[in-house]
């Protein structure tokens, strides 16, 4: 669904002074050079075929993948770039395009293979559990540097959110990661129920009544469905998910302390159905801050759901968040809460509701 930049920009841009304004562009023109900004056209050979990929000098090699990956179907890390006089450069995927001389003249060649049917991208994937906490000041930093937005902006453009049911007026907007936040997708089972967490179904349900649903996971869309139907969630009569996003909807950020990292941004979501979702009626859960970091006032770190055969008789953790959602769907602006605290606000409606 096309939006016009206004609808998108309204995220975007906060109220701020004349002079505010002209020191974050003075701060901006240091920091972007047009070298930077300058945008790339490509071509890729690969398969005895030309693909053409357009890209922008503060994308990283990471995001070149990205974008190879749209019209090879080859996941970026299953790629090998070659290019000439630039040696194993496009082997590190937080480099900037910009140190690398590039040139749209130049045809770049890619090696990689398909997936078949079978998924194994989960089970080669590392186990990301070195999660960190970006301080404040360096977290609204991130959400607020050009560079950002423009990425942002760019993603919105090239990227399509594809609804499997419609969405509601006047529900919030409920996002959720799916490994170790819905599914333990580390240990090993004959069947994946053995490995979904305690009181999805339940869960789900529940927050339905109040908010349309959306699962985004940092992987291929491939492995999101299978995993997903393989749980009953796509065929559940209780509940419908709204639209499902992968890893090709996320952009890369760079922190000064953490490096470059893949977030998840949900202007993306707030830009193409400004008319349902908002950062007032948003929330996400994912066990991973940094998924959240162009949005933190709307993301929830959920605690991830490890060794599923040892802990499923013991994790609660749906359960509780469910108290949350219902506690706070009646409120008019979510991303006033400090969700950090959701288990003490959950402590203090019990007490309400027994007080009254």
């Amino acid at each position: 669904m096309a939006k016009s930049p206004l609808n998108f920009k309204a995220y975007l841009v906060h109220s701020r002074s004349e002079n505010e304004m002209a020191a974050e562009s003075s701060s901006a023109a240091v920091a972007v050079s047009p070298v930077t900004v300058e945008e790339l056209t490509l071509t890729v050979k690969w398969s005895g075929k030309e693909y053409t990929v357009r890209v922008c000098g503060d994308d990283t090699v990471g995001e070149l993948k990205r974008r190879i990956c749209e019209v090879t179907n080859v996941l970026p890390k299953r790629q090998k770039l070659l290019y000439p006089k630039v040696g194993s450069k496009l082997a590190d995927e937080s480099l900037l395009l910009s140190q690398i001389p590039l040139k749209s003249s130049f045809k770049m060649t890619m090696i990689g293979t398909v997936e078949d049917d079978i998924i194994v991208d989960q089970v080669e994937s590392p186990d990301i559990i070195d999660d960190f906490e970006l301080q404040q000041d360096e977290a609204v930093d991130i959400k607020d540097k050009e560079i950002n937005k423009q990425k942002l902006r760019r993603r919105v453009e090239q990227h399509k959110i594809v609804l499997r049911n419609p969405c509601r007026e006047g529900k919030k907007l409920l996002v959720l990661d799916i490994d170790y936040t819905l599914f333990d997708h580390r240990s090993t089972a004959e069947n994946p129920l053995e490995l979904m967490r305690p009181y999805l179904h339940e869960f789900l349900s529940a927050a339905y009544a109040e908010y349309d649903i959306m699962i985004w996971s940092a992987t291929s869309m491939k492995w999101v469905e299978l995993k997903m139907g393989q749980l009953g969630v796509l065929d559940n009569p209780n509940y419908k998910i709204t639209a499902m996003l992968d890893h090709m909807a996320m952009i890369t950020v760079q922190s000064d302390h953490y490096g470059v990292f893949d977030c998840k941004p949900l202007g993306l979501i707030w830009a193409h159905f400004p008319e349902f979702y908002s950062p007032k009626n948003t929330i996400m859960f994912d066990d991973l801050r940094r998924n959240f970091v162009m949005n933190p006032q709307n993301g929830l770190a959920i605690k991830p759901f490890r060794k599923a055969h040892a802990n499923r008789s013991s994790d609660q953790e749906l359960m509780k968040l469910t108290q949350y959602l219902l506690a706070i769907a009646d409120l008019d602006d979510l991303s006033v809460l400090d969700h950090k605290n959701w288990e003490s606000f959950n402590e203090d409606s019990v007490k309400r509701r027994r007080h009254a």
